[in-house]
């Protein structure tokens, strides 16, 4: 049965409505049109004086509650992951494995496919990050499992897991042309990161189809006079989009700044969240508002609406734009921007509802109500 939605104001993704209603049906949006023009036999839902927007993406987050999906490749951890992320507004993401053995690889496909099997919500797909890195530009990764990869590897893990990995982070520089060929006629959306290559590289990379940046700024050649590396290559080229994470420990907010006033809408937001773990090879430590791995930055604590809220009141981008970076354009960077991120007649019926301060955010949808 329809139902009519209802608050003080609506963002689409484009404009803000007032005195609108969403009408919702068997999960898609039907409808978007003026209150008294709703037909009397649609029950209304007023959520009052909150502010409805399409539900947050997060393309890049490791775990939640304690549960590192690394470590806990089950339907339960990703289970754990949705129910966490929507309390905040987040109505899909990409679980995300750091440099790892292909043995726990192929343990988190296994993982995605069973809690698709038996209709979790939320995963968008799979995304490797590594092992196919560049060791100089490691981070919190461990380097001994970071190696050039062989035909035969990718495709072993492409056929192992195909229809579940949607991303796969590389450096571009150890990776030949023939893998990276490959990979994109698997459909795999290929993101450079952890890479040291020069500017000349990137921008090849970026050329022959590498279509995104991978936390910019971090574990990546830098922007230098005489050597513009991958952060140069991404402000450069006028395609490539990028991720970053705005929590102000892994990107100064005024670097963030600088990202966007160049990169405009080719830059979105992640979390890269973590959980802290004490087993594993990848022991995250909370250190304040932040976690640390032996030592090392490694994830942040953030959850998608805290990106937005510091997009905002810490970079100084218009609430407008920050939604947007939290919702259609990483909606772009997964290719789901047909469905997902804006409120329109057709697309997915996903909202995040918040009060009129920006603050009590929480998922809305058939499961959630």
């Amino acid at each position: 049965m329809p139902i009519a939605l209802t608050a003080q104001q609506i963002f689409t993704g484009t404009v803000w409505l007032q005195h609108h209603a969403i009408i919702v049906d068997n999960g898609l949006v039907t409808e978007v049109l003026p209150v008294h023009k709703v037909p009397p036999a649609i029950d209304f839902k007023d959520f009052g004086t909150s502010i409805l927007a399409p539900a947050f993406i997060d393309a890049q987050v490791y775990g939640a509650h304690g549960l590192l999906f690394s470590l806990f490749p089950t339907v339960q951890t990703l289970q754990n992951m949705y129910e966490a992320f929507a309390k905040t507004g987040t109505c899909l993401f990409q679980p995300t494995v750091a440099t790892n053995t292909i043995t726990v690889f192929k343990s988190c496909i296994e993982a995605v496919k069973q809690y698709r099997a038996t209709g979790g919500k939320g995963v968008v797909g799979l995304h490797l990050e590594g092992p196919w890195l560049n060791p100089e530009k490691a981070g919190a990764h461990v380097t001994g499992w970071m190696h050039q990869p062989t035909i035969e590897e990718v495709n072993d893990l492409l056929e192992y897991g195909a229809g579940i990995i949607s991303m796969i982070t590389l450096a571009p520089e150890i990776c030949s042309s023939q893998i990276i060929a490959l990979l994109q006629s698997n459909n795999i959306i290929i993101s450079a990161g952890h890479s040291n290559a020069t500017y000349q590289q990137a921008i090849q990379s970026f050329n022959t189809g590498i279509a995104s940046v991978t936390h910019l700024y971090n574990a990546m050649s830098g922007l230098q006079h005489r050597a513009p590396g991958l952060v140069g290559a991404a402000f450069q080229n006028q395609t490539v989009m990028s991720s970053i994470i705005p929590d102000g420990h892994h990107v100064d907010y005024a670097a963030i700044a600088i990202a966007k006033r160049i990169m405009g809408e080719r830059l979105f937001a992640i979390t890269d969240a973590v959980t802290e773990t004490n087993e594993g090879p990848y022991r995250h430590e909370t250190v304040g508002d932040k976690y640390e791995c032996n030592g090392t930055l490694s994830g942040s604590a953030l959850s998608m609406h805290t990106a937005f809220l510091n997009l905002v009141n810490q970079v100084g981008i218009e609430v407008e734009e920050a939604l947007r970076m939290c919702s259609l354009y990483p909606a772009k960077a997964l290719g789901i921007d047909n469905g997902y991120g804006k409120i329109a007649t057709g697309w997915a019926a996903e909202f995040i509802c918040m009060s009129d301060t920006y603050t009590n955010p929480k998922l809305l949808n058939e499961t959630t109500g």
